[in-house]
């Protein structure tokens, strides 16, 4: 394929600049690994129900201190690792709903609406269950960029926008295979992706997925497989990040196209609540990367970016996105 025909939208060359100068400050960020007191992060919900529990006997919601939080489930041996508790008011009367919140590894990519997290099986190893996770995610972009497809071509986008989707939906059937093979590599099978059907949406609930998922996380997905690529030891998983890198940037830029050309066809309005939603979503990832403490092996073999590392790309996402 000619490099004509894959530049079918212009480059965002601050995107790119600034994906090129972290790669190359990578040397010279500390790793930083995963140390005592935190716990690692897996893969999973980052919250779940723990059930509900009675008000105190003054009538009060209890408070941490009041929880044992026992009742939260085990996300399993490769799963999100359990953080903490909280109770919340719920509509029946004298109960408070226990809501659980976990660690994951996982604070990249696109996923589209509707998506029932996934519980990754038990064989395989850490390395196992990060690239099963990854081919998870990357099949979930598959209908999630069909549907942007539809959705850009029934609003009347530019060509160019609509045959950006779609082929960036090819590119995630090819990763997904990528992914599904070094995750056969270390013992470890992809979960199955569970979507409801898509309903019709407006152009803007299009546009402000599109600000979060895309934006946001999608970009942030390109900036970690590009240091993957870099920084994996393992040569068949650096090789195939680098390449899958290269689709993720294009990803990220049609985007930034979409959002830019929606932009005239919003009120000031709206526009403002799309600023915002990339805001709130930009104040989310920055939360998940604090928390982000993958283990050794991941950061070694994988590539994956330590949590000091990980700051420093979110940073230069917010040059970005903010």
């Amino acid at each position: 394929m000619s490099r004509r025909t894959l530049d079918v939208i212009p480059k965002h060359r601050m995107l790119r600049r600034t994906l090129y100068g972290l790669l190359l400050a990578a040397p010279l960020l500390p790793g930083g690994l995963a140390c005592g007191g935190y716990p690692e992060c897996g893969y999973g919900p980052t919250s779940l129900s723990g059930g509900s529990i009675a008000y105190n006997s003054d009538g009060g919601i209890p408070s941490y201190s009041d929880l044992s939080c026992d009742s939260c489930p085990d996300q399993g041996k490769h799963g999100a690792q359990f953080k903490s508790c909280f109770a919340s008011a719920s509509g029946i009367p004298g109960k408070a709903n226990i809501t659980c919140s976990y660690v994951t590894c996982s604070n990249d990519g696109r996923r589209p609406e509707g998506l029932v997290e996934a519980r990754l099986p038990e064989a395989g190893d850490a390395l196992g269950a990060l690239f099963a996770h990854a081919a998870w995610l990357e099949a979930a972009s598959v209908p999630a960029f069909l549907r942007l497809a539809e959705e850009l071509k029934a609003h009347g986008a530019p060509e160019a926008l609509v045959k950006a989707a779609r082929r960036s939906a090819g590119d995630e059937v090819r990763h997904t295979r990528q992914m599904q093979a070094l995750a056969r590599r270390h013992g470890a099978t992809m979960p199955e992706v569970e979507l409801p059907p898509f309903e019709p949406r407006s152009l803007e609930e299009m546009l402000l997925e599109n600000a979060v998922e895309g934006c946001v996380r999608e970009t942030f997905g390109a900036f970690v497989a590009g240091w993957q690529g870099r920084a994996a030891r393992d040569p068949e998983v650096r090789s195939t990040l680098r390449a899958i890198a290269r689709d993720e940037v294009r990803h990220a830029e049609l985007a930034w196209a979409v959002d830019a050309w929606a932009r005239q066809h919003l009120s000031a309005v709206q526009r403002e609540r799309l600023h915002q939603a990339r805001r709130d979503a930009l104040r989310t990832l920055g939360e998940e990367v604090d928390g982000h403490r993958p283990p050794e092996p991941l950061i070694h073999e994988a590539g994956m970016p330590s949590r000091e590392q990980a700051r420093a790309l979110f940073q230069g996402l917010t040059t970005l996105a903010a």
